[in-house]
């Protein structure tokens, strides 16, 4: 499965952006589906994560309160709604997925298919 994330964009800080991200073909019902972000000269980080099977979510602490994922199973697509956003999220964000179940959803190696990101930047 090779995913793919799109909708980024240059945006004043407390603005909003809504990224997308397509699966070339449908995950394992167990999988989640990750976004991470990697700012220059830093590594690539955990954001959000939602399981495809129930819908559970988590954040990363950074993020709690102002990112939501979802995901729309039907058409093997998920989304990042980004809201008061900060200059510190200024990174690219790359969308995955595990192969199945995992317990360490924040883990970047624990997920593949990760296709080109989309450069989100957010002025001061």
């Amino acid at each position: 499965v090779q995913l793919q994330a799109s909708g980024g964009g240059l945006v004043r800080a407390g603005g909003s952006l809504r990224l997308s991200c397509a699966a070339s073909s449908r995950p394992s019902n167990s999988a989640s589906l990750g976004w991470f972000r990697q700012a220059p000269g830093k590594e690539r980080e955990f954001v959000a994560t939602i399981r495809r099977s129930g819908g559970a979510t988590y954040y990363a602490d950074a993020v709690k309160g102002r990112f939501t994922a979802s995901k729309d199973a039907a058409k093997n697509t998920m989304f990042l709604q980004m809201n008061n956003l900060r200059p510190d999220d200024t990174a690219v964000y790359y969308c995955a997925t595990t192969y199945g179940p995992t317990s360490t959803y924040w883990d970047v190696n624990q997920y593949s298919g990760w296709g080109q990101g989309t450069q989100v930047t957010v002025s001061s």
